[in-house]
């Protein structure tokens, strides 16, 4: 056969292949663009402030279905078992709090911290007793059982709570429950006291089943107010970078949006949640919802504080090697992209 009829019959074969490979008729970006079929989300029942807008409002869907990726919204009923789960590539982003992901990062897993999910300064935390019990402060607690779930920010703060008393978390009968199961056993009077997020307690203490023994958004100390935080599986980031940053922006659009929109927020929040309107908005006052996620010096000066306090207090084993974990860059990428979208 003619050396020029080789060539020929090679160069068709390589088209042929480039074609199948969808490589020819695309441009370089579309060719090298890897694209999930699936984005799968998780949080904390009833889930982070962002992730409840993203499920109200179709924000995500609408987002990503001109490229035909499903966006899944899964909620978990604590941050340890959403944070196994990213670890483990089950799911690929995670809206937790601060203490799931910080045991996640320290205990080495492929994980990357992308975002702040929040960082609201009144410390969302109540401890909640039954209306006729005779615990009248925290000191009171000693020997006491006490319904949290373990590993939470709940546990972290009443460990830091009952240590300004005097009084050590090992002090108390410690039952790992959450407010499901909870608050039917305070009623009974199988627990003696609740820690729980402020709108689930809340809710406890107006319909008269409760009373509120601690307000850490009231009497806790600043620096107790930890960020929550946006973690992205690492195989899952490095594969998909763009999508990250994608996702990304539409958080930064909703967060503003929030701040913008502080009634219809406040009122999609008490909606998808249960919770009592009353807490929302003492949660955010003045309408602020402290959601932009961008990492800060002063987010992660707040995070090594608790990183500290959780090892001290053997909640954590392990540490934190925060340039690895740590990376900025697709918040970076993505607010370029919110401004020049707006």
């Amino acid at each position: 056969m003619p050396l020029a009829s080789l060539r020929r019959r090679e160069l068709l074969r390589l088209a042929a292949l480039f074609l199948a490979l969808g490589v020819i008729g695309s441009s370089p970006a579309e060719a090298q663009e890897a694209k999930p079929e699936v984005i799968r989300i998780g949080s904390t029942a009833p889930g982070h402030l962002k992730f409840i807008l993203f499920r109200n409002q179709k924000l995500l869907e609408k987002e990503f279905e001109k490229d035909g990726i499903k966006v899944e919204l899964t909620t978990f009923d604590g941050g340890s078992a959403a944070s196994v789960a990213l670890g483990s590539g089950a799911i690929d982003v995670t809206y937790i709090g601060n203490n799931p992901s910080l045991r996640l990062g320290a205990s080495g897993a492929d994980v990357k911290l992308v975002g702040l999910s929040s960082w609201v300064p009144s410390n969302e935390t109540l401890v909640v007793v039954r209306p006729d019990s005779p615990v009248k402060s925290l000191a009171d607690l000693k020997g006491k059982r006490v319904a949290y779930l373990s590993g939470t920010v709940r546990h972290s703060t009443l460990a830091k709570a009952l240590e300004a008393e005097g009084v050590s978390i090992n002090d108390v009968e410690s039952l790992n429950i959450g407010i499901e199961n909870s608050g039917p056993a305070l009623a009974r009077g199988d627990v003696d006291a609740i820690a729980e997020s402020t709108g689930p307690a809340q809710k406890l203490v107006e319909a008269g089943q409760a009373r509120v023994l601690f307000d850490a958004g009231l009497s806790g100390k600043p620096e107790w107010a930890v960020p929550h935080l946006i973690s992205v599986n690492g195989t899952f980031a490095r594969t998909y970078p763009r999508i990250v940053e994608r996702l990304l922006k539409v958080d930064i659009e909703a967060a503003r949006w929030a701040d913008a929109h502080p009634d219809e927020t406040i009122a999609i929040f008490v909606k998808e949640t249960g919770n009592s309107e009353k807490a929302v908005r003492s949660t955010y006052a003045d309408g602020r919802f402290h959601q932009n996620p961008e990492i800060t010096p002063q987010a992660i000066d707040a995070l090594k504080g608790e990183e500290h306090f959780m090892a001290e207090a053997g909640l954590l084993k392990g540490k934190v090697d925060y340039d690895n974990w740590v990376d900025r860059s697709f918040y970076e990428a993505a607010a370029a992209q919110a401004t020049t979208s707006n």
